[in-house]
């Protein structure tokens, strides 16, 4: 644990260094932490294969996570579901090569993401942390044109509770 959180403090501090060097005038203070740091582009970019795979990997977990808050998913299963989320991410923090602007654009998503995700394992009573997880997610195609993202994830029927 202690070292996904290094890794996303390396990240985080990168992704902000890159985006004041991309936006020398923009004011960090001037938005809400965690907020995305760069407008939606007039032309979204394109993903490298890792950003793909590692969303897609978090957004079909965070999907799962839906059954959690129906009441029908068990609090470790949903533990589970985080940690994938949380894999996913680290992925994509260890494997994206993006330019500077779809990078900070990229962190502007990931890092709410992944801290919803750390509030559920630390607390699977707050089930609101998979909206905020589900809200971080909805953000990827209005800046990355990843081909295929809005097509339905397989439909696989698992059990949702611990036998």
């Amino acid at each position: 644990m202690k070292s996904v959180n290094v890794v996303i403090a390396l990240a985080c501090g990168l992704g902000l260094g890159l985006a004041a060097q991309a936006s020398p005038q923009h004011a960090h203070e001037s938005h809400p932490a965690h907020a995305a740091t760069t407008a939606a582009p007039a032309q979204r970019w394109a993903p490298d294969a890792p950003l793909s795979e590692g969303m897609r990997r978090a957004h079909v977990a965070v999907d799962e996570l839906r059954h959690y808050e129906m009441g029908h998913m068990s609090a470790p299963m949903a533990v589970d579901r985080a940690t994938e989320v949380e894999q996913a991410v680290t992925y994509m923090f260890a494997n994206c090569k993006l330019a500077p602007e779809p990078d900070a654009a990229l962190h502007g998503i990931l890092v709410p993401l992944m801290s919803a995700a750390q509030t559920l394992k630390a607390d699977p009573k707050k089930v609101s942390a998979v909206a905020e997880m589900r809200a971080a997610i909805a953000h990827y195609p209005q800046y990355f044109n990843d081909p295929g993202w809005d097509k339905p994830a397989p439909a696989v029927h698992e059990m949702h509770d611990e036998p």
